[in-house]
């Protein structure tokens, strides 16, 4: 019998969140209605829930903040789809399908989880270990992410509406001396 990889099985799992960010997806994706081509999410700044998640998973990537979710299992909600489905739909317009995004954060999860892969690799510790590891990984990171956010919105309720927004605030984690680099490599002006 084949086993299972690792990332398949991450894939299935549906990670959870802290119930107070329910409101906040609401309000700015398609989350908990589901989508199709009558529905309404035209007016919405991102499009089905998983965005945001992957948006605020990131923020935690990349500033490296983890939130735990809380102890109380009635705090927690379970997302609604499995990470595997996550970026599969092309449906509007000029918009692509990302599938290759669940693979950017399994390989971020990878780098910053603390899995014993030669144990793994020898049946020592199991599978559904080393994924319990990466979703509870998932859902800190995202978890921060989600508390970044609502902060921002708290202090402005159109941040998230803003063009810049979100790249203003990932630039925000790049080192100032990486960006200084950065501005050395731009060809001279031909003027």
């Amino acid at each position: 019998m084949a086993r299972e990889k690792l990332f398949d099985a991450w894939a299935r799992r549906n990670p959870q969140f802290d119930k107070k960010y329910e409101e906040m997806l609401r309000h700015y994706c398609e989350y908990g209605k589901g989508t199709n081509e009558f529905s309404s999410d035209r007016a919405k700044i991102l499009g089905a829930g998983y965005e945001l998640y992957i948006v605020a998973f990131f923020i935690g990537l990349y500033a490296d903040g983890t939130k735990s979710l809380p102890e109380d299992p009635t705090k927690r909600k379970v997302f609604g789809q499995p990470i595997e489905y996550w970026g599969n739909v092309e449906r509007r317009g000029l918009r692509q399908a990302y599938p290759q995004l669940r693979q950017y954060i399994f390989m971020g999860l990878l780098a910053r989880s603390d899995i014993d892969f030669l144990a793994l690799d020898k049946d020592e510790i199991r599978l559904s270990k080393a994924v319990d590891i990466l979703i509870d990984k998932m859902e800190e990171y995202a978890n921060f992410g989600f508390d970044v956010i609502q902060e921002k919105l708290e202090e402005d309720s159109s941040w998230l509406s803003r063009n810049q927004s979100l790249l203003d605030l990932f630039l925000s984690f790049v080192p100032k001396e990486v960006q200084a680099s950065d501005d050395d490599d731009e060809p001279e002006s031909l003027d």
